[in-house]
């Protein structure tokens, strides 16, 4: 073999290792992506979880606020019968609970027993932790999603991303209802 053919063969090497670690680095991407959404998933298991002990404890101190603990109750529901792949539904609900439980967290104001009570003030905490847990991983998703996207839009990722059809993925959004001024009054 001339030299002339060395050249060609180690450019063909080349350009499969290139062509190999440009893949990979769209998989690894990708599957950071899906472990991002991977962690709000646990988070909300873990919030959906904890959702039935707050319900309990508050029922008992506010017989009359049945309409704010059933819904709660009706959105939990909710959010476990949706698909795992259906991210945009499982957020709109989950923006929902989050919205309900202030309602909830709320009503110890009217109740000095309840506001009290160490179960409610741990169940409490805990689930404002977890709602924490959320926004951190809603970060890290798209933080994610931000990196694989931009591979999928350069040079020279974007053409093996188009051969193997790597689609891109939509950031999560803030709900309009989160991103109304609250309003005090004193």
């Amino acid at each position: 073999m001339n030299s002339l053919t060395w050249i060609i063969v180690i450019i063909i090497i080349l350009l499969i290792a290139i062509y190999i670690a440009v893949y990979n680095g769209l998989q690894k991407a990708k599957v950071y992506t899906d472990e991002s959404w991977s962690q709000i998933d646990v988070q909300l298991k873990r919030r959906n979880d904890l959702i039935p002990n707050l319900v309990e404890t508050t029922k008992g101190y506010a017989k009359h606020e049945k309409e704010t603990l059933e819904n709660v109750v009706q959105l939990r529901n909710q959010l476990t019968n949706i698909p795992s792949d259906d991210h945009a539904q499982t957020l709109k609900v989950s923006n929902q609970i989050s919205d309900a439980l202030k309602s909830i967290f709320a009503l110890s104001e009217n109740y000095p027993d309840l506001k009290a009570n160490q179960n409610f003030l741990k169940l409490q905490e805990e689930l404002t932790n977890t709602e924490n847990k959320i926004a951190y991983s809603r970060q890290l998703y798209n933080s994610s999603a931000a990196l694989y996207d931009q591979k999928l839009l350069t040079f020279p990722s974007n053409i093996v991303a188009h051969i193997h059809g790597f689609k891109k993925v939509d950031y999560l959004q803030t709900s309009e209802s989160e991103k109304e001024v609250p309003k005090v009054k004193f």
